[in-house]
């Protein structure tokens, strides 16, 4: 990581994702980087511009974005690197840059970013196969905040049953934690100030991207399909139930929900399937992108987190997974994220499968002790795959590692972090 991006302390905060950009810099013709608002794509942008000598642009800019409208073919023209920012509020300019690089192809001819997933736009001219690469920047990771490894993936899979982790993070640490979230702005905020950016987040997020580029009309009923959402945090995605909950129909239901998805607020987490069993459910799970943005929105802090044990739970599950999300984008590994339910209710909170097949289960408890109860799930996995099953770990909010048997766990909740 030699590339850093500014934190809200006016700190440097390195970001593991300027790595693969500066590598797909190096051999393809197009990058585009797609994250939430906020999230630091601007920043991160500007710095690798900087290194290339690079000419910016931005669409937030009024006269650049009709600039761009009038004579979108000239606007592509340069021989240095063009960097667009916000390239979602004129995605038409997707057809030009294809003409450029095809009668010009040169590696990191443009680096464009993007708070939306721009190629899912209905108004994308061409999807720039074979020259193009996306490169996905979440809101901080814990690793990014704390200037920690962030290598846990990459190391369980390379040595399951020898990993090991310690932990000095109490119940109320991993609470601040999920309440701040990882957004750069939130990072020097608590109280009325954190609860203040997350309203502001959330109303601009409306009114700047629902409404602008996805043309929804009813932001009331958007409004309330996600803060009914919000509730369903970690759990299992049906939106028939939504649509009830509401009084929307379940076709603007689902078409709020792929809004959602395409502004980079919430994740889709898909059921497992690697086996064929009629007892495997294949309803996906929910998780909101940044577990401060669902805090707020459910009106939790730390304080009501700790005495809910419940909602605990589910925001600490979901805030694991978007941890563990973020790290696959980086990892060596790149395994695939989803959960395992079966229709007699054995479920495993999440489940990573590398390109051999082999997997990795955990369950993320918020309690500061493990019993052996809490491997049923795991145990009932690891027997259905046989040797495929790597380890079983159950991620907890106490402070030290200890071995549950045979390829078991139980190990701090930090080590997905710190390792």
């Amino acid at each position: 990581m030699s590339v850093t991006a500014v934190g809200a302390t006016g700190g440097i905060v390195q970001r593991h994702a300027e790595r693969l950009i500066e590598e797909a810099v190096s051999d393809t013709r197009v990058i585009l980087v797609n994250g939430a608002r906020q999230a630091g794509k601007s920043t991160l942008a500007r710095l690798v511009a900087k290194r290339h000598d690079a000419e910016w642009r931005s669409f937030d800019d009024p006269q650049t974005l009709g600039e761009a409208k009038f004579d979108p073919r000239a606007f592509v023209v340069s021989d240095r690197m063009i960097v667009i920012d916000e390239v979602q509020r004129y995605p038409e300019i997707l057809l030009s840059i294809k003409e450029r690089v095809d009668t010009h192809p040169r590696p990191g001819s443009f680096l464009l970013t993007g708070s939306a997933h721009v190629m899912g736009l209905r108004s994308v001219p061409d999807r720039l196969v074979g020259r193009i690469e996306t490169i996905e920047l979440w809101p901080f990771s814990q690793g990014e905040i704390d200037g920690t490894p962030d290598g846990f993936i990459d190391r369980v899979f390379s040595d399951p049953l020898g990993v090991r982790a310690n932990s000095s993070l109490t119940k109320a640490d991993y609470a601040a934690r999920v309440v701040t979230g990882g957004f750069p702005e939130a990072q020097a905020r608590s109280g009325r100030r954190l609860t203040a950016f997350y309203r502001n987040y959330f109303a601009d997020l409306v009114n700047r991207e629902v409404r602008q580029v996805w043309e929804v009309q009813r932001a009331d009923e958007f409004l309330a399909l996600a803060r009914l959402a919000a509730p369903a945090n970690s759990g299992l995605l049906v939106p028939a139930n939504l649509a009830r909950a509401t009084g929307l129909a379940k076709g603007t239901v689902s078409r709020y929900l792929a809004i959602l998805h395409e502004v980079f607020a919430i994740k889709i987490i898909p059921a497992w399937a690697a086996s064929p069993s009629g007892r495997v459910l294949k309803t996906p799970k929910l998780a909101f992108v940044d577990s401060g943005l669902v805090a707020e929105v459910l009106n939790y802090d730390v304080r009501s987190l700790i005495r809910l044990s419940s909602a605990f739970g589910g925001l600490l599950e979901s805030f694991v997974a978007m941890e563990l999300a973020r790290a696959a984008t980086w990892s060596l590994t790149g395994p695939t994220l989803s959960h395992y339910r079966t229709k007699d209710g054995v479920e495993v909170d999440i489940v990573l499968q590398d390109r051999a097949g082999r997997v990795v289960g955990i369950e993320v408890k918020a309690s500061s002790t493990v019993r052996g109860d809490d491997f049923k799930a795991l145990r009932h996995l690891a027997r259905r795959l046989g040797p495929d099953f790597l380890v079983g770990l159950v991620l907890y909010a106490g402070p030290t590692t200890a071995s549950f048997g045979d390829r078991f766990r139980a190990m701090p909740i930090s080590a997905v972090w710190e390792l």
